[in-house]
């Protein structure tokens, strides 16, 4: 029987991005590319973009997935795609965390949905994200019954993250 496999494998795939220019009308990102091109990306580029961000630094998945579409000079990220490799990355960083120092890790733990929400489908749920986030630092409050960070806006990057990962 074959080996199943790990979420480092699955980060480590060799899929490349691509663009879709011709997005199906009803496809996640059709209206919000407004007839433009979406860009695919891929759970290495991804978990690239993530580790650029710093203790105290926080970006939202949308952040991310603009930050994705100016890379690659399009319109959009696929939000369907990019969160699924988000989760990828997550999985595989707290895979290798037996076995690597914590500041060696990819920083999932730093990328909240919209409006500053912590991400229940991260390993380990909203507490796993809100402990760690506590460890660099930023305060998580709740926020309609959900656990949020008030100051996500004031804690994001001041430079843009895509070029970060060029230096």
């Amino acid at each position: 029987m074959a080996r199943r496999k790990t979420a480092l494998d699955h980060l480590n795939s060799g899929r490349e991005p691509h663009i879709v220019h011709m997005i199906p009308p009803g496809a996640p990102g059709y209206r919000e590319a407004d007839g433009g091109a979406m860009v695919v990306s891929s759970p290495a580029e991804v978990n690239a973009l993530v580790r650029t961000l710093a203790a105290g630094e926080i970006v939202t998945l949308d952040d991310l997935r603009a930050a994705l579409a100016r890379r690659h000079k399009v319109a959009v990220a696929c939000p369907v795609s990019t969160a699924i490799f988000l989760n990828m990355a997550a999985r595989a960083a707290e895979e290798q965390r037996p076995f690597l120092p914590a500041e060696e890790l990819t920083p999932w733990w730093r990328v909240l949905k919209k409006g500053g929400f912590l991400n229940p489908r991260y390993p380990g749920g909203t507490e796993a994200q809100q402990a760690l986030l506590e460890a660099d630092g930023v305060r998580v409050s709740p926020l309609r019954r959900k656990p949020a960070v008030f100051d996500y806006a004031d804690r994001a990057p001041r430079d843009r993250i895509e070029e970060r990962e060029a230096r």
